[in-house]
């Protein structure tokens, strides 16, 4: 099969399709120039012109082999030029790419939907936690100046540390302490307190996600105390009893341990927190993101995701597949494009440690022993981050799945080194995974389908585990295949 060119779009203008194609003679007629010259410069420009030409034959060639792709709307092409007036306005028009290897290897179009996460801040991956904002200032939920909390071990976390700042918030992130140490950098890089905590079972009240929640609880304790105060100031008192806050800190505190542990009695103690967190700083409030079970999530990728890849390739696809954290995106989008076409066929991809391929399949989550309550401790499940989780979230609940796929971490890496070499995509454990679903579906349908998935981390926020070498041997997942054979059924 031939090799098509295919060039990224992306709304920062990371790389752009050129509008239009020089004529071939003037391309011939700058190569004849460049030819003629004899001097350094003369060799740079002629290689420069080659290239070109190159470019414009593959271009050419390539036309109108690629209608969902090498062809944007006006409206598309139109929203790229436009100025955006900050961050949030350039959210949107998230390039759907093909990934060549792939689809040559398998005779189907395998296409990547790039979220944020790959290309920074050209995407709609993002749109999510903006959405999680926006639902909660208008509700009075949260307002300029507050605090913005969320668990997280994955990209949420990132993305609410980014969009934050836009609206005047701060954003407090609680991540477990097994995570890529770089994720915790880039947060605090953003701006954003990091608390890192032990993994622990969801049941336990110091669940990074739990703690989370306790978190935004405590900064609204802290907003309420300072208005009180402030309310009592101006009735001429001098202050209010710190004893009698503290009773309402200590009264409030014990009723939400008491609905977050659902009967279990506390255990351990929590890992110290930032002061920048602490509940008696100055406060505005605090509102907790709740990405796995806010619907807002679902509703994002609902009203905007699924579109997107339905629009960029002209309803043409046969099959989505994709892994499941907050289980928001692949929800959404399933929703969506069964929507629009019932005969789509959707696919949710699990890495290994996690129950949902056992829910879509066969109904079961997991067995007794399996089951998050009885895990004495945290067991090396995945190397993946983000994706596979034992629980079925709200969001999870509304997708429209077909089937499910169970992928190794073997399979995750390999495919990483292998979209590295051959099409230059540096790629984290979650999109690795999520490619590797592309391949079984592909492999499944058969040649001639169109086929999407999502690019959803990149390989920058997975140095210190998934490209790191000697932490791969110590778990024998050293890379060393030179093609696609480690997926040959």
């Amino acid at each position: 099969m031939r090799t098509e060119s295919v060039v990224l779009t992306s709304s920062a203008g990371l790389a752009q399709r050129p509008t239009a194609v020089a004529p071939l003679s003037s391309l011939l007629r700058s190569l004849e120039l460049a030819m003629a010259a004899a001097t350094a410069a003369g060799a740079a420009a002629a290689a420069a012109a080659v290239s070109l030409i190159a470019c414009y034959l593959l271009l050419h060639r390539s036309s109108n082999k690629l209608p969902w792709f090498l062809h944007t709307s006006s409206s598309r092409a139109s929203g790229r030029r436009t100025r955006r007036r900050g961050l949030v306005e350039a959210i949107g028009n998230t390039p759907l790419i093909r990934i060549n290897s792939l689809s040559d290897a398998t005779g189907c179009e395998v296409g990547a939907w790039i979220s944020t996460n790959v290309l920074y801040f050209a995407s709609l991956g993002i749109v999510v936690d903006v959405i999680f904002l926006l639902q909660a200032l208008e509700s009075g939920d949260l307002i300029s100046g507050g605090m913005v909390t969320e668990g997280s071990a994955g990209s949420t976390a990132i993305s609410l540390a980014t969009v934050a700042p836009a609206y005047g918030c701060r954003c407090h992130v609680v991540i477990p302490d097994d995570a890529a140490i770089e994720k915790s950098q880039i947060i605090e890089a953003l701006g954003a307190t990091v608390e890192r905590v032990r993994p622990v079972s969801i049941t336990h009240r110091d669940h990074f996600v739990n703690i989370a929640r306790r978190r935004a609880l405590e900064a609204n304790n802290s907003a309420a105390a300072q208005r009180e105060s402030n309310k009592t100031q101006t009735n001429g008192l001098a202050h209010v009893s710190s004893e009698t806050t503290y009773g309402k800190f200590a009264v409030t505190q014990r009723e939400s341990n008491n609905t977050q542990t659902n009967g279990f009695a506390p255990v351990g103690s929590e890992m110290p927190h930032s002061e920048k967190c602490d509940p008696n700083s100055d406060s505005k409030g605090g509102f907790f993101a709740d990405q796995f079970e806010n619907m807002a999530n679902y509703r994002a990728h609902y009203e905007w995701t699924g579109p997107e890849i339905w629009e960029q390739t002209k309803g043409t696809l046969h099959a989505f597949v994709a892994a499941a954290g907050t289980g928001g995106t692949i929800a959404g989008v399933s929703q969506y494009l069964k929507e629009k076409n019932k005969n789509v066929k959707c696919y949710l991809m699990d890495p290994p440690g996690s129950g949902l391929f056992n829910k879509v399949t066969r109904g079961v989550m997991y067995t007794k022993e399996e089951a998050e309550g009885k895990r004495l401790k945290n067991p090396f499940d995945t190397i993946t981050e983000g994706i596979g989780i034992n629980r079925v979230t709200r969001n999870f609940m509304m997708a429209e799945l077909d089937g499910a796929y169970r992928g190794t971490d073997k399979e995750a890496v390999e495919m990483s080194r292998f979209l590295l070499r051959n099409d230059g995509l540096f790629l984290g454990s979650s999109s690795a995974m999520n490619c590797v679903g592309a391949v079984r579906v592909a492999q499944d349908l058969g040649p001639g389908h169109t086929i999407v998935t999502i690019l959803c981390d990149s390989g920058m926020r997975h140095l210190s585990k998934f490209f790191n070498d000697q932490y791969l041997a110590d778990h024998g997942l050293t890379p060393t295949a030179t093609g696609l054979e480690f997926l040959d059924k």
